[in-house]
This record gives C-alpha cells, structure tokens and sequence, in this order.
C-alpha cells in the first residue's frame, strides 16, 4: 500500500537547468516492491488511489504491464504525485524535487477501500514510512490497514524510508513508532532506524565503518521493544553518486546474518535499491529459503537494480541467483 508517481527524470545525465524534455517513469516505494514480486512469479496486489483520468490510468498501466494487479487501486481525487529527478554523477549528488501536494492518495479516507477484502486472501502486506508521511488522512489509512492485516493473520512488513522533504524526525517518531506493534518484519538502514524509532547504530557507514557490532545492540533493542521477528538492515557505503558499497544485515532473534558486499561502480540508476531489497527479501522468506539465503538474494537483487534505469526492478530470479554464484563479470550471454 502507498503512493505510485509520475517521475520526470533528466535525461542524460543533465541538470535540471539544461533539459528541454524529461524521461517518463511510474514508480514509488511500494509498487516497486510489487513489481518485484510479480516478476519473481508471485500475485502482487497494489493498494493505493489514483485520479480517474488518463494520468492516473497510464500509472496504473504501468504497474499492469509488469504483472501486477490493480483491483484494489481506487479511482478519484484531482491529481497523480510527481517527482522530478536530477541523476548525479560522481562527486555530484542526485537531486529530487517533489510535486505531490494534494495527490489523491494523499486525500483518500478509509472509505475508499474494503480492507476486510483487501486482506481475505492475503499472506503478506508490506508498506513504507513514506505513506503515513504523505498526510494524516494516509496514515490513517494505513493505520486501518495494518489493523485490518493484523486481524486477517497477514505476516507485516515495514520499510522505514524516513523522507526529510515530507516530516521530521519528531512527527516520524510519533506515527511510526505506534505503527510499530502490527510490523512483524522491519526493514530500514541506520538513518531510518534513528530518524523514525530513535534508535541510533554506533557505525559510520558513509565513512565505511560497516562492522556488524555497531548494529548489534540496536538490533535487539527494537526487537524488544516492538517485537519484531526479523530486524533487517542495508548498509549503502556512499563512495559518490557513481560509486557505492552495498551489504546488508538481518537479527531473527538468535543469529546474526552479514551478506556479501557488492561494490557497484558505475551506478545507471540508485533509485529503488532499497524497494528492490525489500522485494527480494520478501520472495526469499515466502519461498522457503532461509533468512541467510533470503538477505544473499535480497542483496544481490538490489545490486543488479543499480544497472537498470527507472524506479523498478527487471531482474528474473535465474539473473538473482547466478549472481549470488558469483557471476558478476557482465559478460555477453549468448
């Protein structure tokens, strides 16, 4: 459940200030997630509400093609979210400005969607931190909805994804944090951690200070406190905007699991890696492998995400796997 934008991207590597036309995407946290999951082979359902005319359409084409199913978007409100994004190179960093005041998932109410319905079925209901961000009315919804999954027996997923733009981190915390008892499975990285629950890592992970010990204490202090089966962290090492190391780490409990390290240099497009790891990872903990297993795939999956332009992730699991094996030299396939 979230928001799906229209985004407009520069193209070619150019400034804002330099582009006379804009590159033409659909994507937003949540129904990147679902995309990949309906790649991976699942049924994928997005929850959100769209204007009725041909923009809000085209968006939900968008997620159509892919294999997701659209019947639980609503239809109404006045306008389709933007974001405009300015990609980086090197030393010079991404740049996004949002246009989304007043989209129609932002002004939705709970009578617009039949959660009862919506979660008879279901296994899985996964959101982020940017939908209760978006406005009160969303995180109302959203609020009805985990209810609703809690109610069906639905296993929960968050992906933290604090957004300065959009709140502070005393208005995050205050939502979030009582979001917090219908999540079975937190996802996030150590800004999100700190910014939405308050909990704050001894690593510097920009620096490169990735150890796992740092992540350790906090990890078990939000399990305890919230109770959450899975604690799951990436670790993105900002080298530039052309450069990054990538891991990840997940606390069932008992074990601490450390993935492999990807170091991914040159980036196509960094714009949902992190809804590329949430998918991956829910594929692996729904398709019987184990947490280890699941955070290798969840991680490889984000990796290959970086070479791929737009906000969706167009990676088979076979493409997943081979790279978790260790087929990572971009030779031609033929």
């Amino acid at each position: 459940m979230g928001e799906i934008m229209l985004r407009l991207s520069s193209p070619q590597g150019k400034r804002f200030v330099q582009s006379d036309s804009f590159d033409v995407n659909y994507g937003g946290g949540e129904a990147n997630v679902a995309v990949s999951l309906a790649n991976y082979g699942h049924e994928a359902y997005f929850v959100s509400k769209v204007p009725a005319h041909e923009i809000g359409q085209s968006a939900l084409n968008s997620l159509r093609r892919y294999g997701v199913h659209t019947d639980y978007v609503a239809r109404g409100g006045e306008r389709l979210g933007i974001y405009y994004l300015e990609t980086g190179a090197s030393m010079r960093p991404s740049k996004v400005i949002y246009d989304r005041a007043g989209s129609s998932i932002s002004m939705a109410s709970t009578d617009d969607f039949d959660f009862d319905d919506i979660f008879q079925d279901a296994v899985w209901f996964h959101w982020s931190g940017i939908t209760p961000a978006i406005s009160d009315q969303s995180a109302d919804c959203l609020r009805a909805a985990c209810q609703a999954a809690r109610k069906a027996g639905v296993t929960v997923s968050c992906d933290l994804n604090y957004r300065k733009k959009l709140w502070t981190p005393e208005k995050a915390q205050s939502i979030m944090r009582p979001l917090m008892e219908y999540v079975d499975v937190c996802i996030g990285n150590e800004e999100d951690a700190e910014l939405c629950l308050g909990f704050r890592p001894n690593a510097d992970v920009e620096n490169g200070q990735t150890g796992t010990e740092g992540y350790k204490a906090i990890f078990r202090g939000m399990m305890e406190t919230f109770g959450f089966k899975y604690v799951v962290s990436t670790l993105r090492e900002s080298f530039s905007a052309s450069h990054n190391g990538w891991k990840a780490m997940l606390y069932d409990g008992k074990e601490f699991y450390v993935s492999r390290r990807y170091d991914i240099l040159p980036i196509t497009d960094r714009v949902g890696g992190g809804d590329s790891f949430s998918g991956g990872l829910i594929h692996g903990l729904t398709s019987g492998m184990s947490p280890a297993e699941s955070l290798e795939f969840a991680v490889a999956a984000s990796a290959l995400k970086h070479t791929i332009p737009g906000d969706v992730n167009l990676v088979s699991e076979a493409e997943v796997k081979a790279l978790m094996k260790g087929s990572g030299n971009g030779r031609v396939e033929r």
